[in-house]
């Protein structure tokens, strides 16, 4: 099962603000420790939001909007993809997860499973998406 760790944005990082060197080296230890168990597939940081764009969908139409985005709440500052064997160990490991603002300070992270094609019903669709895998 892959889970992936969501680590909100806050005002600090919409504005740039580079984490400290602390943070940084308990990011680090944490993320070597998920290499170590053979359970870390992707991690990074995201750029602000400033440097990004959404696509709108409105009818058969698409635009683009530029930003940075107001809500803060809403976006992501960075991920953590990791492949375990159960919820459980998913927790074990995001309970451990470095506070991504600074010991001390309010923050948050989110954790989703990710769907595996097994998930979807069988159909030509999932086979192609089955190929491009092993491609």
């Amino acid at each position: 099962m892959r889970y992936m760790i969501i680590v909100k944005a806050t005002a600090d990082s919409e504005a740039g603000v580079m984490p400290e060197e602390a943070l940084m080296a308990s990011m680090a230890t944490y993320h070597e420790e998920l290499m170590r168990a053979g359970v870390l597939l992707d991690a990074s940081g995201l750029q602000a939001s400033s440097k990004g764009w959404r696509v709108r969908y409105r009818d058969a139409g698409r635009s683009v909007i530029d930003g940075p985005f107001v809500e803060t709440k809403e976006l992501i500052a960075g991920y953590t993809l990791i492949q375990v064997a159960s919820r459980e160990e998913a927790l074990h490991w995001t309970r451990r997860f470095p506070n991504p603002a600074g010991e001390g300070r309010d923050a948050e992270i989110e954790v989703r499973q990710v769907f595996e094609l097994d998930d979807f019903a069988p159909g030509e669709a999932v086979e192609r998406f089955r190929r491009m895998d092993t491609a």
